[in-house]
């Protein structure tokens, strides 16, 4: 019936037509944030130095802050990171270090160091999480607190934190994380303006390559490796306008897990951490929102651009795969948690464009971008493609991502200079065009990976131990793999521009 109405070739052309007006509708949704960011940023430098100049983090306004520490086989590098957090600059805080059933020697490690004893501290079990084996305090570092607990992932290690939690406020961080002396302080702005905040997040940085001295960041330098050299420059991108546009449009969906300051009675409110979910992150800042605008409570979460927490990234295909694996799954969980949200005018901008997004970008994004690879191909192998139509999927598809990406290292420089170096800049804009060259494609496949295991019902951060491939062929299959993907988008480029010209 489809072919007496459409012969193949006028088929594809349809669907072609179609790809690529969602390509240039997503890049259009890109350049808008990019936009908002930009004159966001200009302002935000602006009212940065008033507070500066008004002095207003040596009053007491400021609320307390619990940072839960979620530790799992951390052995190697816990105590230099939790010597760099008791070095923050803040009045009030605790250090909530939460052993989550680690298989090394994590636990003794810190006992060890901080001259900790095991307390007979109570336990408020308002969150659900495994059971506690010990609670650990220090008489000389009063306010780092320790506690060993049966493994239940991330999620359930936080929702236990929370528990024995003391302060207003709970920071989120992950064990590998190095803190700005001063970011608790600029974080708290927030909360200071606007007493409705329920939730703020900051900047994650690339600590990659960085030089520490003292437990502090000495010198900021990319990193060497190819792998994590790419990482830098996609999380300022979508910390630098895909955050930072979202959170202008009240929209901010996203609160990374990696760095974020709660409300502890908002957290518990909406009854913790989904110990079930792999995208605890996502969930914990879609709940917020949800449960606000039901019970129509007034509230706010934001984003503070200028606190930067410095975390490890993957340096290798096989850990990097798996984590965007991870990513996406949750993702998806999330979304069909919450399905009920997606294009409903009754939760305002996140019903109607935040989750709207999440659902056709975030999610359906790698099956279109996928198929829409596919189709080209086909075109290409049957001389059906158009000259014209290869370069504006070319441009939609390849150069408009590299052209965000140099736009946000642009408005990093512009803003912060992270990187003073002339080298690095250069280096990271050339990674800026590389990202989308293989690297992008190779993202596709890993989160189109990430859905088929959420349908198989995979619930482990990682790979199982029984998998096919070790850890080496996989890295060497991820190479050959973007060999074969940078000749093919080379060929669309050539046979495009050729046709054009």
């Amino acid at each position: 019936m489809l072919s007496s109405l459409f012969t193949w070739g006028e088929l594809l052309e349809w669907l072609s037509i179609g790809i690529l007006g969602y390509f240039f509708l997503v890049n259009g949704i890109y350049l808008t944030l990019v936009i908002i960011s930009f004159f966001y940023m200009r302002k935000f430098k602006k009212r940065q130095l008033a507070f500066e100049a008004k002095g207003l983090f040596r009053s007491d306004i400021y609320k307390s802050v619990s940072i839960i520490v979620p530790a799992y086989n951390e052995e190697e590098e816990i105590i230099e990171n939790l010597n760099s957090m008791l070095q923050l600059e803040f009045k009030d805080f605790e250090i909530v270090v939460v052993n989550d059933g680690s298989d090394d020697n994590t636990l003794q490690v810190i006992i060890d160091h901080f001259d900790m004893e095991k307390s007979d501290m109570i336990i408020n079990e308002v969150l659900d999480s495994e059971p506690v084996t010990g609670i650990y305090t220090s008489e000389t570092f009063t306010n780092l607190i320790l506690i060993d607990k049966e493994n239940g992932r991330k999620a359930d290690a936080m929702n236990a934190g929370i528990n024995v939690a003391h302060k207003e406020l709970v920071c989120a961080i992950d064990a590998d994380s190095r803190l700005e002396r001063d970011v608790l302080k600029k974080m708290l702005q927030a909360f200071i303006q606007d007493d409705t905040t329920v939730g703020v997040g900051g900047i994650i940085r690339v600590l990659n390559g960085c030089t520490i001295k003292n437990n502090l960041i000495e010198e900021v330098r990319i990193p060497r490796k190819f792998i994590p050299k790419i990482q830098v420059v996609e999380y300022l991108r979508a910390f630098l306008y895909g955050r930072i546009g979202w959170e202008r449009l009240q929209g901010l969906m996203l609160i990374s897990g990696g760095f974020g300051v709660f409300d502890r009675e908002a957290v518990l409110r909406v009854g913790g951490y989904d110990t079930h979910s792999l995208g605890e992150d996502f969930e914990m800042t879609v709940k917020l929102h949800r449960y606000h605008i039901e019970n129509d409570i007034p509230y706010r979460i934001k984003f503070q651009p200028e606190p930067v927490c410095w975390t490890n990234v993957p340096d290798d295909w096989d850990e990097l795969s798996k984590q965007r694996n991870r990513w996406h799954r949750g993702l998806t969980g999330t979304l069909e948690k919450h399905k009920e949200m997606i294009f409903n005018s009754k939760y305002g901008v996140s019903g109607l464009l935040a989750m709207p997004y999440y659902y056709l970008v975030e999610f359906m994004g790698p099956f279109i971008e996928m198929f829409g690879y596919i189709v080209i191909a086909v075109l290409m192998l049957t001389g059906l493609l158009n000259e014209t139509f290869a370069l504006l999927f070319f441009v939609a598809a390849i150069l408009f991502g590299m052209i965000l990406s140099i736009t946000a290292l642009i408005i990093d420089e512009y803003t912060y200079s992270q990187y003073p170096r002339i080298r690095d800049l250069l280096t990271l804009n050339v990674f800026g065009l590389v990202e989308n060259i293989g690297y992008r494609q190779l993202h596709t496949w890993w989160r189109i990976h990430g859905f088929i295991d959420y349908l198989r019902g995979k619930k482990q951060w990682g790979e199982s131990k029984g998998r096919m491939l070790s850890k080496k062929a996989n890295n060497v299959l991820h190479w050959i793999w973007l060999a074969l993907i940078n000749g093919f988008i080379a060929a669309l480029g050539w046979y495009g521009i050729q046709g054009v010209i």
